[in-house]
């Protein structure tokens, strides 16, 4: 797992820092169409860093160090990336989804404190049927403030295929990827179906090794890009074929970026702004979350969002309902089961929502940052943290331990 969530953001984040012409960008047309091209409702909302001549290197820099930035520095940046990194904006509508407080949970207050501080969290809520029964901030995060999810974003992005579906845009994830991104046809992605993106079962080869230079994911923007392109697609279009479709699972952040550009291509528009229109605005979001753009100015579908912490806990909340009026009747519960194993028993993987023991699901994102999600006792926790590394072993263990305790109270009520 250590190597896969290196380098998953390592990936995004070199997206994100490298060759933007410009900021007031947006998704492509459909069927493939060139970026520069016309678009219908394609103005997205900019905010964070301009990108220009002078100060592109300095971004690449700046992308390929937030790995291993210093504990201050990543109690500084994670809750401002949009200082550092061009963003869009996701937009909050006027109607906010209330929290109401519930009764406090019965949880020593001592626990809390040693393991918010022994784990360098930042936010940290627990719903019970829509209500705060716990909520916690430190290192300079408020109630108001935004921290980044890293990892936690893919969940978003695809819940973007369900609204797309719902809206009309999608017809069904068993359609071919081929069908919303033409450029791949003829490579190995010929045949894999949108559900096989979701699962990461397309049985395309890929390496996630961000320790070696020859990697895909290191490679993945080193090549040059036909006109009219996008980076991403240029690259993938590239791989081989390893397994059957459906067959093998493997990590692949090259292939949440292309859910990205597929449901940009079928929408039309931003994914931040369709974001903002599905769910931002239609469940009640409270404050306005920030995107992060790649090399071609579409928001980077695998990472990278920076959202309040009420507003991640509402995400939990709102897959755990099921979505109404926002993806169709059901999705929430194909996405989030188990289709594809992982290696580790009682856990998978489902449409870019990791599955649990005891029917729980969630987001995960390196340096702690989770939704984690009890359908059982109707509980939705969020967190986001700075941990003193991306990933590990001992973090993990931490973090389920506590998990269990919060959702241990919350059975006993």
């Amino acid at each position: 797992m250590r190597r896969r969530a290196f380098g998953a953001v390592l990936g995004a984040i070199l997206l994100s820092g490298c060759g933007v012409t410009e900021q007031t960008s947006a998704a492509p047309a459909a069927n493939g169409a060139s970026p520069a091209g016309p678009r219908a409702n394609a103005t997205a909302i900019t905010a964070g860093v301009p990108i220009t001549d002078a100060n592109r290197d300095k971004l690449q820099q700046v992308g390929a160090a937030v790995l291993f930035w210093s504990q201050e520095q990543r109690d500084q940046n994670f809750p401002h990336m949009e200082a550092s990194f061009p963003v869009h904006v996701v937009k909050a509508g006027g109607r906010v989804r209330p929290l109401p407080d519930g009764a406090p949970l019965a949880v020593p207050a001592a626990a809390v404190d040693a393991y918010i501080k022994s784990q360098n969290v930042a936010g940290l809520i627990v719903l019970q049927d829509g209500k705060v029964r716990l909520e916690r901030y430190a290192r300079g995060l408020t109630r108001d403030g935004r921290w980044t999810s890293f990892s936690v974003a893919k969940s978003f992005t695809s819940t973007l295929v369900g609204a797309a579906i719902r809206d009309g845009f999608i017809g069904s994830v068993e359609e071919p990827v081929t069908k919303y991104i033409p450029d791949l046809a003829g490579s190995a992605y010929d045949g894999v179906t949108i559900a096989q993106l979701l699962t990461m079962t397309s049985g395309v080869k890929w390496n996630e090794d961000y320790t070696d230079p020859q990697s895909d994911v290191a490679r993945m923007l080193s090549g040059p890009v036909p006109p009219g392109m996008d980076p991403t697609v240029a690259y993938m279009r590239t791989l081989p074929r390893e397994a059957k479709p459906g067959a093998k699972w493997v990590y692949k952040t090259g292939e949440t970026n292309l859910i990205g550009v597929l449901v940009g291509n079928a929408v039309k528009k931003p994914l931040a702004n369709y974001l903002s229109e599905t769910v931002w605005r239609r469940y009640g979001m409270e404050r306005d979350a920030f995107w992060m753009v790649d090399a071609s100015g579409r928001e980077v579908a695998g990472c990278c969002l920076s959202v309040s912490l009420r507003d991640y806990a509402r995400m939990g909340q709102l897959a755990m309902e099921g979505g109404e009026g926002i993806v169709p009747p059901g999705w929430f519960a194909q996405a989030t089961r188990a289709r594809a194993p992982i290696g580790r028993p009682g856990f998978g993987y489902g449409y870019q929502w990791w599955t649990y023991p005891g029917a729980r699901f969630g987001g995960q994102g390196i340096f702690g940052q989770s939704i984690t999600v009890d359908p059982a006792s109707r509980t939705v926790i969020a967190m986001v943290s700075a941990w003193p590394k991306a990933t590990g072993t001992d973090l993990s263990v931490a973090r389920m331990a506590f998990l269990e305790k919060l959702f241990a109270a919350a059975r006993a009520q």
